[in-house]
């Protein structure tokens, strides 16, 4: 969870750290350091805070360097506070550390560490493990410690005498590695590099790389050398800034026209959806018996909106499982059984270890994501990359989407692959889904109306969401927005569910969302909104235009969403939700982008 970031060339190693941590402090932010390696003396610099701190704090020393390594944290042992935070320095050796050790005690009490340690982390124990092993042979005394270690780790080393360089090791935990026109640069996310080249590679696990200004090495654990596949960042760079925008998270949600037609677009020839550039052969979508779809969060509630159109169109049973639950609720999956694995960042580890597991069953599987050379990309059979570009605010917007548009065209290439739609019906199909692009801008022009709407609950300590079947799948996500950008508590519920119990917490003036999308249910969910006016309940009514409601009804805010079909609604819906979700945290004067408490990729179980 935690971002870091190595340089050693010819730049200036500070200003290049404190940049890139700045790109990488979604995530975590409780914490930041950096250290600089020069002429054998190791100078480290952190604070509890933001990047923006530890900046303020380097204009005052003004530590000098061309090799450093530094670090923005997402507290795991130890609480926030200056010695917690990384760097953590042991005799000659410097590190930072993205991961948990479990068997950090037994290490402490195996080298007699007790007493000696400054910090409270698991990571310092293992800077002192590896000063334990160091006898002048950085290989040999990263292998040594790495088999001692039980747990995920991306760790970024330097060594007092080792003037230059940057060595690092993984296991799970992310590390990307980069050669730039001056030097070499290593991190945990491809957002940090990009600024510097388009290319890259992903350290495999349990490998060994050492950065020097004028080349890049990496061996396997056995010490030798080993090949190096490189990729190449496929989205314009200049989308990682803000575009002009206050916060990352508008620009995002105001992107998500443009990714989301470059999601679509490629896979459809002809009219028809196509995954031949995946090399996904019809008969994975033709073969299976069950679907199991395993994600996390806004990625598990993607996942749901799937579920809900597989069942509909294709007729077969479809699993949503949180992927933190899957291997303790001893899963029923086999070679009959599609796994779908979602994740934005391709690194979420829930979701990576749910996956090795289902394809040790022999389950075939196709993973959604984000990131080129992912974790989760390469545990899977197939991969299906959203093009959303860069995402830098905690919460999910712009992903979320392109991972809905994805699911649209899976569902149709199934219906196809079964022989349960003809050309023509599929070809229907994909119009429509070529609408959304179109109809999301045309949301995203009454942005200033959305504002409006989101005052109706800005003082709210309690907002309540209720809807049926779609509704109920986008109002889960759009409660999630909602809660971890304002810190509103909100809850999404099936409006059948009320009078089960929930219509107990309905008070007078009470906010209660409603959505109205699905014609099938509209009379019943008109229904259960009445339930909750007459408890008091202020209702934000978002419906389709053209829909008609009961002349002397009251409202407190009505808004008309752009018509389509009603499997698709839930694209314009989704994003009137995460506008509402913006501009209540907006209004209240909070920090958008990093909400506390979380981080944008969660690398630790």
């Amino acid at each position: 969870m935690c971002g870091i970031i190595g340089y050693t060339g010819k730049g200036d190693a500070k200003e290049i750290m404190l940049d890139a941590l700045e790109l990488l402090e979604y995530r975590g932010y409780d914490s930041a350091g950096i250290a600089l390696l020069k002429d054998g003396r190791t100078q480290m610099i952190k604070r509890a805070g933001r990047v923006k701190d530890l900046r303020n704090l380097c204009a005052r020393i003004n530590p000098e360097g061309q090799c450093g390594i530094g670090h923005t944290r997402w507290a795991t042992h130890g609480g926030v506070c200056d010695e917690n935070a990384h760097p953590h320095r042991f005799g000659s050796v410097t590190l930072i550390h993205n991961g948990i050790i479990e068997n950090y005690r037994e290490l402490i009490d195996k080298y007699e560490l007790e007493g000696s340690l400054i910090s409270e982390t698991d990571s310092e124990v293992v800077a002192a493990v590896l000063q334990h092993f160091y006898q002048g042979d950085p290989y040999s005394a990263i292998r040594r410690t790495v088999l001692k270690l039980k747990g995920t780790f991306a760790l970024a080393i330097m060594f007092d005498d080792q003037p230059d360089q940057i060595f690092a090791v993984r296991n799970v935990s992310p590390i990307v590695v980069a050669a730039t026109a001056d030097g070499a640069i290593l991190s945990s996310d491809v957002a940090a590099i990009v600024p510097f080249t388009t290319d890259y590679f992903v350290m495999p696990e349990l490998h060994v790389v050492c950065l020097k200004p004028d080349k890049i090495e990496m061996y396997d654990l056995s010490g030798d050398h080993a090949k190096i596949d490189w990729l190449k960042v496929d989205w314009d760079v200049s989308r990682s800034g803000k575009g002009g925008y206050p916060f990352y998270m508008e620009k995002e949600i105001m992107e998500q026209p443009q990714v989301i037609g470059e999601t679509i677009l490629p896979r459809v020839k002809e009219g028809m959806p196509d995954f031949s550039e995946e090399g996904i052969p019809d008969p994975v979508f033709a073969d299976c018996k069950r679907i199991c779809v395993i994600a996390c969060g806004t990625a598990m509630h993607a996942g749901l909106v799937g579920k809900s159109l597989i069942q509909w169109v294709i007729g077969i049973h479809v699993d949503v499982v949180m992927a933190s639950e899957f291997m303790y609720n001893d899963p029923v999956v086999d070679k009959d059984t599609l796994v779908i694995a979602i994740s934005q960042s391709g690194e979420t580890i829930d979701t990576l270890e749910a996956l090795k597991f289902a394809r040790k069953c022999g389950s075939p599987s196709i993973s959604i994501v984000n990131v080129k050379g992912a974790s989760i990309a390469r545990a899977s059979e197939y991969v299906i990359y959203t093009n959303a570009g860069p995402e830098i605010a905690v919460a999910s917007t712009k992903a979320y989407t392109t991972q809905l548009a994805v699911l649209y065209l899976i569902t149709a290439r199934m219906a196809l692959a079964r022989g349960i739609w003809d050309e023509q019906k599929a070809k229907a199909f994909m119009e429509e889904l070529l609408r959304v692009p179109g109809v999301i801008e045309r949301v995203l022009e009454t942005k200033e109306e959305i504002h409006r709407l989101a005052g109706c609950i800005i003082n709210a300590r309690d907002v309540f969401m209720i809807g049926r079947g779609l509704d109920y799948s986008i109002l889960l996500e759009g409660s999630l927005k909602l809660k971890e950008v304002s810190y509103i508590h909100s809850e999404a519920y099936a409006s059948g569910e009320l009078k089960h119990g929930t219509i107990a917490l309905i008070t007078e003036d009470t906010p209660v969302i409603a959505m109205v999308t699905q014609e099938k249910l509209k009379s019943k969910e008109l229904s259960n909104i009445r339930e909750v006016q007459s408890r008091g309940a202020r209702v934000v009514l978002l419906m389709k235009e053209g829909e008609t409601l009961n002349e002397g009804e009251q409202w407190s805010c009505v808004y008309r969403l752009p018509v389509m079909e009603d499997p698709f609604m839930v694209m314009p819906a989704s994003v009137v939700l995460q506008l509402i979700a913006y501009y209540v945290s907006l209004d209240k004067g909070l920090d958008v982008d990093k909400p506390r408490n979380l981080a944008k990729v969660v690398t630790v179980e």
